[in-house]
């Protein structure tokens, strides 16, 4: 089994240019991407800015379970949720429906009736 000039110049026929794709693709890796588009960056900052009212409802939600005494119940505001939003997350002027309707989603979602009082419905 040996390798004769014919052989070897189709391997290297093979060979190199895979190697040079390969070289290119990891020398261009990213600069592929999709371009900027600003509705795509839009959707993105309008799920982040959901998620971290959400989130910041959590954590006001869990907060006051923690300080509320034995047998009283949690007491949980929409402000206190704007307040972590703004100090937690780096939003700056939340609303305040926003923040009453991801507390709600939260209050509901984490059987907070049972154990707090809200003034998100209001």
């Amino acid at each position: 089994m040996g390798w004769d000039a014919g052989a070897l110049a189709g391997a290297a026929l093979l060979v190199l240019p895979s190697l040079g794709l390969i070289a290119a693709g990891v020398a261009w890796k990213g600069r592929a991407a999709r371009p900027f588009a600003a509705s795509r960056a839009r959707r993105f900052a309008q799920r982040e800015y959901a998620r971290d009212l959400q989130r910041a409802a959590d954590r006001v939600i869990a907060t006051a379970r923690r300080s509320a005494g034995e047998g009283e119940p949690a007491i949980v505001t929409v402000e206190a949720v704007v307040r972590t939003a703004e100090e937690h997350y780096g939003h700056s002027g939340v609303e305040r429906r926003h923040a009453a309707a991801a507390l709600r989603r939260r209050y509901e979602h984490g059987r907070c009736a049972t154990d707090c009082v809200t003034d998100a419905y209001g």
